[in-house]
């Protein structure tokens, strides 16, 4: 009924033994990642995205895990100051992980790390396509009792999500994700789901184009377009058969097709507006983006966008730089998501927080000011004593 206690137990030493691999296998996992150029043609881009990411999380995950697992100190009222009050991280138990194509090692392994970071036992569900790393990286350097691959596509899918998990971690498309959430809430399991959406990017008339130029197309034609939170569109004041040239589509109009779901390719639609305020009505006329960016040599400006809208993340004057930081969590908001996850993050999100009180049991006397018969008296001593220290309180 409990199988994560093993592995939690083993943790530590288990989780070192298998950064080693990780690293050991960089080379190979760089080659799988390279295997269909339509994935990432760039063995450039692979490293910074994916393994160097990848190895990043493990290194921090090793580094913090001791710390994170700690028991959580909390302040005490003073009718608490006796006892000992602490928040307790534990293992939700068996999670069920369900991983995209478009980044098939970094979005396989990072939340895979912060899963058993946190003591839990993992079924993952990698991609389909035959460059997911579900059958060709993770057997050389997995522990059999932690977690077990499945693979396979949606028939799959839709056999697990009818079983019972502790927890569901899903990245992929919203329409999938509604189907993820609704199999979840038979059981009521708590979801995170890393969605996608029409990431928009505001241009400032007094910026310099050649710079945002450079900014924008890197980060929009990054691993072929293929990424979740590069811009969907921008608001300013045989090989050959496959092949898809980065494309400027400009004077894009609101109701066309390109400006409805997320284009996820090397495609970036231009749509004029007149003033700041303009812009910032679109981006919130439409489901909150996973990403929302905006461009400025005026710092209020960039500061305006950020306060007057609502994304999963945001990032004043580049791209998706801000991914690169563990220290901050990555998750959608509304339709782009929910829940967040990267370092401390996932640890965080993969472990219930388990609200804990020890009380002595002897001095009874001091605790029977509780009990009837009630008096004025003991009500106003007793919400003195309840009254809030440095926290909040609820009484029920």
């Amino acid at each position: 009924l409990v199988p994560f206690l093993p592995w939690a137990q083993i943790l530590p030493t288990a989780s070192h033994s298998n950064s080693s691999r990780l690293q050991e296998h960089r080379k190979s996992i760089l080659s799988l990642t390279l295997l269909a150029d339509s994935i990432c043609p760039s063995a450039f881009e692979s490293e910074v995205s994916e393994i160097s990411i990848t190895q990043s999380e493990i290194n921090l995950a090793l580094r913090n895990l001791r710390a994170w697992m700690k028991d959580e100190k909390v302040p005490k009222n003073l009718a608490t100051q006796l006892d000992s009050a602490f928040i307790r991280k534990e293992p939700f138990g068996l999670v069920l992980v369900i991983a995209p194509w478009n980044y098939p090692v970094n979005l396989t392994l990072v939340p895979l790390v912060g899963a058993l970071a946190a003591g839990n036992c993992v079924v993952l569900k990698p991609s389909e396509c035959p460059v997911s790393p579900g059958s060709s990286l993770l057997p050389p350097w997995s522990h059999q009792s932690c977690f077990a691959v499945v693979l396979g596509g949606p028939q799959e899918m839709g056999q697990l999500l009818e079983h019972k998990f502790d927890y569901i971690f899903f990245t992929g498309s919203p329409r999938v994700g509604r189907i993820v959430m609704s199999a979840a809430a038979k059981h009521l399991t708590p979801v995170t789901l890393e969605l996608g959406g029409k990431n928009p990017c505001y241009v400032d008339d007094d910026c310099d184009p050649q710079t945002v130029a450079n900014r924008l197309a890197w980060f929009r034609y990054f691993n072929t377009g293929q990424t979740c939170v590069a811009p969907d569109y921008v608001r300013p004041s045989d090989e050959s058969e496959r092949y898809i040239a980065p494309t400027v589509l400009v004077d894009v109009e609101e109701t066309e097709p390109v400006m409805q779901e997320e284009i996820f390719g090397p495609i970036l639609p231009i749509v004029n507006v007149r003033s700041l305020d303009e812009a910032i009505d679109f981006i919130n006329r439409r489901e909150k983006p996973l990403a929302l960016y905006a461009f400025s040599n005026s710092k209020q400006v960039v500061k305006r966008v950020l306060a007057q809208t609502s994304s999963g993340s945001f990032c004043g004057n580049d791209g998706f730089m801000h991914l690169t930081l563990a220290s901050l969590p990555f998750g959608g908001v509304g339709a782009s998501g929910m829940g967040s996850y990267h370092g401390k993050f996932s640890f965080d999100t993969f472990s219930h927080h388990r609200a804990c009180l020890l009380r002595c049991p002897g001095m009874e006397k001091i605790y029977s000011i509780r009990y009837p018969p009630y008096s004025p008296r003991k009500l106003r001593v007793l919400l003195m004593a309840m009254e809030a220290r440095g926290c909040s309180c609820t009484l029920l």
